[in-house]
C-alpha cells in the first residue's frame, strides 16, 4: 500500500474514532458509536498489516489469535459488575505495551527509521522517554486500582508523612533523568527513568481511597491515551498520535467533570493522593435510632404512591439487582406509579456504571436522568428507592462543613416524602462517615440483600 493511500485510510480510521466517541456520549447512541469505533479499528490494522515494512505476518497472526482468544473468553466470562476492574487492567496493558515498544526502539532504533544505535535523534529520544514514563507510572498505577476494586488490597488510603514532597522530588528526578536520556543516549538513564516511573505509579494510586476510584479510572484512562501518543510521535504513526490524543484529552475531561461531581481538586488527582480521607473516621451513631421495614411495609408505600424515583449504586451492582429493580418497575408501572432513575457521576466504580447495568437490563433510557436533570424532582416525589448507594445521598455534604464529602453535589433524596433506602446494614459508605438520610424521620431502611429485597416487593406487589 502506498505512503498516500495508507495516510487516507489511518485519516478515515481516526473520523470513525471521533464519530465513535460523539455516539459514547449518549446511551441512545451507544451501540451506534460502538460498531463506528470497531469498524475504524479494522480499518486501521488492515492498514496496518498492508504495511510494505511488515517482515513476518506469523508473529502477527499469532499474537491476534492469542490476544483474541483472550480477549473473547474475557469478554464472556465477565460480569457487569467487574467492569471498573477490567478497565483497570486494560488500562495497565496499554501502559505496559508502551514501555516495551519504547523499549524496542532503543535497542533496535534502524527498524523505526530514527537512526542508528549511539546516534538517534534527540527528538525520538525526549518523545521515547515521555512515553515510556507515562506509561510505567499507568502501569503499575492500573494494577494497584485493579487490586483496590478486586479487593485484592484494602481499599483504605496508605498515607504517610512527607509522601507528596517525596512525590514531587521524585518527579524533578525524573525530568532530570528525562533529559540526561535525551542528550546522551544512555541505557542507564533509560532503565533509571523506567524503574522510577513503577515506582511513582504505585506511590500516585496507593493513597487514593476507595471512595475516589472512579475518578482514579478515569484519570488512568487519560495517562495510557498520552502514553499512546507519546510512543506514535517516536515510531512517526500518525493514528496512534491521533488516537492517542482523543483517548488522553477525552480521558482528562471526563475526569474533570467526575472531579466537579465529587468536590474534587483536578490538579490533586493529576499529582496523586487527593482523598487521602484523613479525619474521615465514622461519625458515633449514640443514640439515634432508625426506622426499620419489611418487603411488605415498602409494597404498601410503593404500590400508594403516584411518582417513585429509583436511585440506584454499587450495592446494586454487587447484588446483581437491576433485573429485578426492572421488574419491580414494569408492576408499578401498570399500577399507573410514574418511576424514573436519578444517576449520580459518581455512582458505582466507574463513570457510566449504574447506567450500563440499567441498560443490560433494559430499562428505557428517557427514563434515566444526571443529577442536575432531575435534582429538582425529589421534592415532588412520593417516593425515593434507594438501591445501594450510600455518599452520593448523605446530606452532611451540605450540612457539615467537618465532613470529608462535604460541599459534594448530592442526590436531594431527603426532600422526598418517604426515603426506602435498601442496604445491608448501617455501615458507613467509600467516604468513611454516617449518612444522616438514614436518621431523617422519612426514612425507612430495608435491611437485606438488595436483589433478595427488591423480589421479596416485587412478590408482595404481584
Amino acid at each position: 500500500m502506498s505512503e498516500e493511500a495508507t495516510g487516507v485510510a489511518y485519516l478515515l480510521a481516526a473520523i470513525c474514532f471521533i464519530l465513535a466517541l460523539r455516539g459514547l456520549s449518549s446511551p441512545e447512541t451507544a451501540r451506534r458509536g460502538n460498531v463506528i469505533g470497531i469498524i475504524g479499528m479494522a480499518i486501521a490494522i488492515c492498514t496496518t498489516l498492508a504495511n510494505p515494512g511488515v517482515l513476518s505476518y506469523s508473529w502477527i497472526l499469532a499474537g491476534i489469535i492469542v490476544g483474541g482468544a483472550i480477549g473473547t473468553v474475557t469478554a464472556v466470562k465477565i460480569h457487569m459488575t467487574a467492569l471498573p476492574q477490567l478497565v483497570a487492567a486494560f488500562h495497565s496493558l496499554v501502559g505496559l505495551a508502551a514501555v516495551f515498544i519504547a523499549t524496542a526502539t532503543l535497542y533496535a532504533p534502524e527498524s523505526y527509521g530514527i537512526g542508528r544505535v549511539g546516534q538517534i535523534l534527540t527528538v525520538s529520544l525526549v518523545e521515547m522517554s515521555i512515553g515510556t514514563f507515562i506509561g510505567a507510572i499507568t502501569f503499575t498505577g492500573s494494577l494497584v486500582a485493579f487490586a483496590k476494586l478486586q479487593g485484592i488490597i484494602s481499599g483504605t488510603p496508605l498515607v504517610f508523612q512527607g509522601q507528596h514532597l517525596l512525590n514531587a522530588l521524585l518527579g524533578i528526578f525524573a525530568l532530570g533523568l528525562i533529559a540526561w536520556f535525551s542528550l546522551t543516549e544512555s541505557y542507564n538513564a533509560y532503565w533509571l527513568l523506567l524503574v522510577l516511573a513503577f515506582v511513582l505509579g504505585f506511590l500516585i494510586i496507593l493513597p487514593i481511597g476507595g471512595a475516589d476510584m472512579p475518578v482514579v479510572v478515569s484519570m488512568l484512562n487519560s495517562y495510557s491515551g498520552w502514553a499512546a501518543c507519546g510512543i506514535g510521535f517516536t515510531l512517526s504513526n500518525t493514528l496512534l498520535i491521533i488516537t492517542g490524543a482523543l483517548v488522553g484529552s477525552s480521558g482528562a475531561i471526563l475526569s474533570y467533570i467526575m472531579c466537579k461531581g465529587m468536590n474534587r481538586s483536578f490538579f490533586n488527582v493529576i499529582l496523586g493522593g487527593f482523598g487521602t480521607e484523613e479525619g474521615a473516621a465514622a461519625a458515633g451513631q449514640g443514640d439515634k435510632t432508625v426506622r426499620q421495614g419489611s418487603a411488605e411495609d415498602a409494597s404498601f408505600i410503593l404500590k400508594n404512591a403516584r411518582k417513585v424515583i429509583v436511585v440506584p449504586g454499587y450495592g446494586m451492582a454487587v447484588a446483581q439487582a437491576q433485573h429485578a429493580l426492572r421488574e419491580m418497575r414494569d408492576v408499578l408501572k401498570k399500577e399507573g406509579v410514574k418511576v424514573s432513575y436519578a444517576i449520580h457521576p459518581v455512582a458505582g466504580r466507574m463513570p457510566g456504571h449504574m447506567n450500563v447495568l440499567l441498560a443490560e437490563a433494559n430499562v428505557p433510557y428517557d427514563e434515566v436522568f444526571e443529577l442536575e436533570e432531575i435534582n429538582h424532582e425529589f421534592s415532588t416525589a412520593d417516593v425515593v428507592y434507594v438501591i445501594g448507594a450510600n455518599d452520593v445521598t448523605n446530606p452532611a455534604a451540605k450540612t457539615d462543613p467537618a465532613s470529608p464529602i462535604y460541599g459534594m453535589p448530592i442526590l436531594d433524596v431527603e426532600k422526598a416524602q418517604t426515603v426506602l433506602f435498601v442496604k445491608r446494614g448501617m455501615s458507613s459508605g467509600y467516604a468513611g462517615v454516617d449518612n444522616e438520610l438514614f436518621f431523617r424521620d422519612n426514612t425507612m431502611m430495608l435491611f437485606g440483600d438488595a436483589k433478595k429485597m427488591t423480589e421479596e416487593i416485587l412478590q408482595t406487589l404481584s
